[in-house]
């Protein structure tokens, strides 16, 4: 099972679409999370659209629509693995720690907000994924999003793509 994880779209203020390779990536997905700030509804009409299955969450910046559209904490099975999606973690410092607490038996918790990419691992095996924003990279070098494999044995083949600048 293929998944597109994106978050922090804020279209159209960061930008006025979505970039041509995300979009490419649609087709091939067989999940596509997105962790919030979306900003718009026109692009959660073009996900719902295009993707054969959409795990999305509203963000701080989204409005009473997006709001009444989608939950705060989405919950997925994926191929047997327990996901979650939420936009906010809080702090850097002891997220793991924090998380583990927070969603105890999930296997991945995917979030936004920060626009900073981060992969890694809770001692309780919580896998935490930002996959940082395709559209506004702040501090960053690049603006990314990441795909992931769900096998039998587990996530497997997660990759942050960094986008070419616009």
């Amino acid at each position: 099972m293929r998944l597109l994880l994106m978050s922090d779209t804020h279209l159209p203020r960061r930008a006025k679409r979505l970039p041509a390779p995300l979009l490419d990536e649609l087709p091939h997905a067989d999940v596509v999370v997105h962790a919030g700030d979306w900003v718009d509804t026109a692009t959660l009409d073009l996900l719902e659209s295009h993707s054969r299955r959409l795990v999305a969450v509203y963000g701080n910046n989204d409005g009473p629509e997006l709001r009444a559209r989608l939950p705060e904490i989405a919950y997925a099975d994926l191929g047997g693995l327990r996901f979650a999606v939420i936009h906010e973690t809080g702090p850097a410092r002891g997220r793991e720690a924090r998380c583990a607490a927070r969603f105890p038996g999930l296997d991945v918790l995917v979030f936004g907000h920060s626009h900073i990419p981060w992969d890694t691992t809770a001692p309780t095996g919580l896998r935490l994924l930002n996959p940082g924003s395709p559209t506004d990279r702040r501090r960053q070098p690049h603006c990314t999003y990441m795909t992931a494999t769900v096998t039998g044995s587990g996530l497997s083949d997660v990759v942050l793509h960094r986008l070419p600048p616009r």
